[in-house]
């Protein structure tokens, strides 16, 4: 018997965001679709039976699944099946688990697991925000025990109007992208790109968007009163508190110690592991079966030692105060041949960005479910293990660096100069080389440099921060530019970047329940004033970008040519281009438009490759001289090619300006002469006279004056090669045949747009 389903709605926006239970995947421990216009997502959510053992954090996984088939379409991959995750899934399922994650017991040690994907993608409505809401929603009527709900929405600002829950089409006039995410009463995740957005339009927008959110976590709250099951009971892993108490009285002296003594992380980190070592000596001795509990005492003892220097006396583990910043340094122009490079170093976190500029054919084409199909700016980010001092094998891109590269991308994108005015395609590449907090962020910093570096025309510079907060009841301390110690034991991780005028990207992730729009006002201004002293200190080792872009950077010229003549440059099969390229060591990238894009790193092959497309593409005009090589003779005149694949007649009257007995005392196939166009007929047969130039004529005289008139000895006057050359063959002109196509800028097919 078909199960009976349930439906309830949330209106956000002026539009219904429907959550559906009841009907599909009734094993799971929860499972829903939520639906918005013609997009909707799945999400079921599942816990083991069973603790797992032998860890000693609470197991959670979040995972979303883009499936093609969503919005009609076939994977684009080799084995036309979903492969790895793309960048926008990862993106999906760690915009999805931050503000879940904290309301979970962290005592707690069954698995839970998060698995979404997409049933329909309608192209308007985002999929990344239903995400939120079904997996949220999927835990609440779940057995599985949750401090929720949480309702997410994405914010726009179009004309200075708040939207909530936008549109593809509504976001493309947007100066906003802010995507949201809390309880009823507080805020746990905020995700933004903007356009140099004020501070305080900021915080208006996330008011906004923590109102919108208001129906959807009341859909969900009547969900889980009529639907939703028992929460299952599951064992919480406590610490003794008397064990706690007794490890924190012997800790804290050693770890006050320890903080009050100058020192790097390295030194810090061994000491603390030392006294480590000896407290579970002391408490666990033989009983091995202590040694976690006695760790986790530890931990604690560890961090409430941290917190409270902070809160009761203002002293952050390197003794700086909390709005001060740590010492920093720059440098650019650190690799020779890269196309520009931005070194820098704040504290011990330390980020070498370099850039490389391509041709729009380089660009990153898509195949995901959203509208966009090209990416012209890509930001990759790499840490590898030596930079936190640790040995680890090479796994390739984790969750964490795809996030971070994206963030320092979403940074930086609204100052990127646009296609029209600077045609290249970016791709930046952060190294993590030291890692003490705010890598990330750090990542802009360096980016900037290298930006500046090759001289990209950015709109301005841009810099990072990373706020933390440590909060006790109403007590807090907002810390501007935190490091690892401060993020790991502390309540917030909060990254602010932006220019001068404002925000262009901001990041939150908080572990406790949430936080005020008041704390996040002041933490705001707080990285407002830090971030306008970064960027003081990368502006004095390069105050601008530099004037012209760097030596080994390839220069691009763009061209219009006739859509009809495309075909003539790429040749068949891409021939053409390819030979083109190469003897002119030069790349060529060609639009469907007709947009001809020259990249060359130096002025000679640009203006080579140049002339030879403006040379093949030219149409030949009356009266214009032109040196051709002759290609063929007959008894009555001589073939010239005169521009690339074109030919002319002169006939045997116009060779010279005496009477011509025989053409080869004249000419001879191979040799070079110089030719009036003097006439195009209908049919594109082109009539040249050599004699006009010896005489200095007119067109016009000399079409008078060419007694030869048209050949009835079986020959033509002259035409472009392509309805039948010298050799019987047919080659193209100017039209390109289907075959022709696949060839643009080599040997690849027609770009995407």
């Amino acid at each position: 018997m078909k199960p009976e389903s349930k439906q309830f709605t949330a209106m956000v926006g002026g539009r219904p965001v429907i959550f559906e239970t009841g009907k599909l995947a009734s094993l799971a421990g929860g499972a829903v679709t939520v639906r918005l216009g013609d997009s909707m997502v799945f999400a079921a959510a599942t816990m083991s039976p069973e603790p797992k053992e032998n860890v000693d954090f609470f197991p959670l996984t979040v995972e979303y699944e883009e499936r093609m088939y969503a919005g009609g379409r076939i994977p684009g991959s080799f084995y036309r099946r979903e492969g790895r995750p793309s960048t926008e899934a990862i993106l999906t399922a760690r915009l999805t688990d931050r503000p879940i994650r904290p309301l979970f017991n962290k005592e707690m040690r069954n698995e839970v697991q998060v698995i979404m994907f997409s049933l329909s993608a309608d192209q308007e409505n985002p999929l990344d925000i239903l995400c939120i809401n079904a997996a949220s929603a999927a835990l609440m009527i779940s057995d599985i025990p949750w401090g929720g709900p949480v309702g997410g929405v994405r914010v726009a600002r179009v004309h200075g109007q708040f939207i909530a829950n936008p549109t593809f089409s509504q976001m493309e006039q947007s100066d906003l992208d802010l995507r949201i995410a809390g309880t009823r009463d507080a805020i746990l995740m905020v995700e933004c790109g903007a356009n140099e957005v004020a501070e305080e339009d900021m915080v208006a927008a996330i008011q906004f968007g923590h109102q919108a959110i208001q129906s959807l976590v009341e859909a969900q709250e009547k969900m889980a009163a009529e639907v939703g099951k028992p929460k299952r009971e599951v064992p919480l892993f406590t610490l003794d508190p008397a064990l706690s108490e007794q490890v924190y009285q012997r800790a804290a002296p050693a770890l006050e110690a320890a903080l009050e003594q100058p020192h790097d992380k390295t030194q810090l980190a061994s000491e603390v592991e030392e006294l480590e070592k000896q407290i579970i000596s002391e408490f666990a001795g033989e009983d091995e079966t202590l040694v976690d509990s006695v760790k986790t005492a530890f931990e604690e003892a560890y961090k409430k030692v941290v917190r409270t220097r902070i809160l009761e006396r203002g002293i952050r583990p390197d003794h700086r105060t909390p709005e001060e910043i740590r010492p920093i340094w720059c440098e650019v122009d650190i690799s020779p041949r890269a196309h520009g490079s931005g070194l820098f170093t704040r504290g011990e976190t330390q980020v070498l960005t370099l850039a490389t500029l391509g041709t729009p054919k380089e660009a990153q084409e898509l195949d995901s479910l959203t509208p966009e199909s090209i990416k012209r700016y890509m930001h990759h980010y790499n840490f590898p293990p030596y930079s936190t001092g640790e040995v680890k094998p090479l796994r390739g891109s984790s969750r964490r660096e795809i996030g971070h590269g994206a963030l320092a991308e979403r940074a930086l994108e609204p100052v990127i100069p646009d296609e029209s005015v600077f045609p290249y395609t970016l791709r930046l590449v952060s190294e993590v080389l030291s890692s003490n907090g705010s890598t990330s962020m750090a990542s802009v910093c360096g980016s900037t440099l290298a930006l500046m570096d090759t001289g990209v025309p950015i709109k301005a510079p841009v810099a990072g921060i990373a706020m933390g907060l440590i909060k006790e009841g109403d007590r807090y301390v907002i810390l501007s530019d935190i490091q690892g110690l401060e993020d790991h034991l502390g309540d917030m991780d909060f990254k602010v970047a932006g220019t001068s005028l404002g925000i262009t990207a901001l990041q939150m992730d908080i572990k406790i329940k949430g936080i005020t729009p008041e704390i996040m006002s002041q933490a705001l201004a707080q990285a407002r004033k830090g971030r306008l002293e970064i960027l003081d200190k990368m502006l004095a080792v390069i105050p601008q970008p530099r004037p012209s872009l760097k030596p080994h950077v390839p220069r691009i010229t763009i061209v219009k040519i006739p859509i009809d003549k495309i075909g003539a440059i790429i040749g068949p099969g891409g021939k053409y281009i390819r030979a083109l390229q190469e003897e002119t060591n030069t790349k060529i990238d060609i639009e469907d438009d007709g947009t001809v894009y020259i990249a060359a790193t130096d002025s000679l092959s640009e203006m080579a490759a140049r002339e030879k497309i403006e040379a093949i593409t030219e149409i030949p005009q009356i009266g214009r001289i032109y040196t051709g090589k002759v290609v063929r003779v007959t008894d009555f005149g001589a073939f010239v090619e005169i521009l690339p694949n074109v030919d002319g007649m002169v006939h045997i009257s116009q060779l010279d300006t005496e009477r011509v007995n025989k053409v080869e005392d004249v000419v001879n196939v191979g040799d070079e002469v110089t030719v009036m166009v003097t006439n195009i007929d209908p049919e594109g047969k082109i009539r040249l006279s050599r004699q006009a130039v010896l005489e200095g004529w007119t067109a016009e005289e000399a079409l008078e004056r060419d007694r030869g008139g048209r050949s009835s000895s079986g020959g033509r006057s002259g035409a472009p090669r392509g309805s039948g050359d010298r050799n019987g063959s047919s080659r193209s002109s100017g039209g390109r045949s289907d075959r022709d196509r696949g060839g643009r800028s080599g040997d690849r097919g027609p770009r995407r747009n």
